[in-house]
């Protein structure tokens, strides 16, 4: 609920100050504080859409989608992830290009802007500083690269005002841009492998199975998976193979579990006779000449 309001607050701050901005570019005559507004304006269309996404997430699990609605979270990070490399690709693009081509700027009016934009964006970015969600994730770097252009443009504003160095300003920017597009790919691939399913960061298979071999009764485990449905909540299934009490086992595998950051898992017990039915384990039981014997 936090995250979700905490985007929304991003979202209304964003708006108004590019109609803000919209309204002084047009006043200061400055062609680059319009194109920002256009930009801003883009901004708060994607966390608008993100926050909907965020919403549409916290959905309780139904018959259609029976792990809950926690992607569409994720989804909404990526979308905005997307957002942001597309345009620090083209602050980066657009400030090369005024390297070679200085234009003359309204200092005063930039100065101004600059300030009331850094206000507005590093109260977005206090807000959703804080959260569960790798949208939440995305849209704070998105308020973080608007804190940073705006104060790219009022350092460059400050100095271009008494030195009437014109380069300074799209340096500033490339370097703004850069950093803001390698941070923008990382919270990209992380969604993709949300998507792909990759075993969550911080989790060693191998550990994991070695610690769940030690529970008394257990003398294999194998078919392991581990995912995230949304960066933060992880999911394991598991076959155990075990003889005893399972009721005890089980308890004693989740509680394990819950100790590697796993919350919910689905454990489909085995016993030793028993050769398992999927391919991969067969195969591996055949090739390797498996027996299990209980501990």
């Amino acid at each position: 609920m936090k995250t979700k309001r905490n985007i929304l607050i991003a979202f209304i701050l964003n708006l108004v100050f590019s109609v803000l901005e919209l309204a002084g570019g047009f006043c200061t005559g400055s062609v680059a504080i319009i194109s920002d507004a256009v930009h801003d304006f883009g901004d708060a269309v994607s966390i608008g859409i993100a926050f909907l996404l965020e919403k549409k997430s916290t959905k309780q699990p139904d018959v259609k989608f029976t792990y809950g609605y926690l992607r569409y979270s994720v989804l909404g990070g990526a979308f905005t992830s997307l957002i942001l490399i597309l345009g620090s690709a083209a602050v980066v693009y657009n400030s090369v290009v005024r390297l070679f081509n200085p234009q003359e700027i309204n200092y005063n009016g930039m100065i101004l802007l600059a300030v009331i934009g850094i206000i507005v964006n590093l109260v977005a970015s206090i807000v959703t500083r804080k959260g569960d969600s790798i949208n939440r994730k995305a849209v704070n770097l998105h308020m973080q690269e608007d804190v940073l252009g705006w104060l790219a443009v009022l350092t460059g504003a400050v100095v271009m005002r008494f030195t009437d160095c014109y380069y300074i300003d799209p340096i500033i920017s490339v370097v703004t841009a850069v950093f803001i597009l390698i941070n923008a790919v990382k919270n990209m691939k992380a969604v993709l492998d949300l998507f792909l399913e990759k075993v969550p960061d911080g989790i060693d298979i191998d550990e994991l199975k070695k610690h769940l071999c030690e529970t008394e009764g257990v003398s294999d485990i194998h078919h392991i998976h581990v995912r995230s449905i949304d960066g933060y909540r992880n999911y394991a299934q598991m076959h155990v193979v075990a003889c005893g009490n399972f009721s005890l086992i089980k308890s004693e595998i989740k509680k394990e579990l819950r100790k590697h950051g796993i919350v919910h898992s689905t454990l489909e017990f085995e016993a030793p006779e028993e050769q398992c039915s999927e391919r991969e384990c067969k195969i591996c039981f055949e090739n390797k000449g498996i027996h299990h014997h209980c501990h």
